[in-house]
C-alpha cells in the first residue's frame, strides 16, 4: 500500500489515479448501476471510513467488498 502511495504522488501516478477515478465515476453514473441496491454493510463501512481524518484513510486497507 505504501508503494502505491509513492507511485500516486508522482505526476504519472496522479494522472493514472485521476483516470481511474473518472472511469469509476462514469461507470457508477450509468442508470443500470445506479439502480442496484447497496448492501447495508457496505454503507456502514463507508460511513466508518468517511468519519476518519483524511490522513488516516490513506494508510488503511479499503473494504474488499466495495464495488464502486
Amino acid at each position: 500500500m505504501r508503494q502505491e502511495l509513492l507511485i500516486w504522488r508522482s505526476d504519472a501516478g496522479s494522472r493514472l489515479w485521476l483516470s481511474a477515478l473518472v472511469a469509476a465515476m462514469e461507470e457508477a453514473a450509468q442508470p443500470e448501476i445506479r439502480r442496484q441496491d447497496v448492501p447495508a454493510e457496505t454503507i456502514a463501512q463507508l460511513r466508518v471510513q468517511l468519519a476518519l481524518p483524511a490522513s488516516l484513510r490513506l494508510y488503511q486497507e479499503p473494504p474488499s467488498n466495495l464495488r464502486h
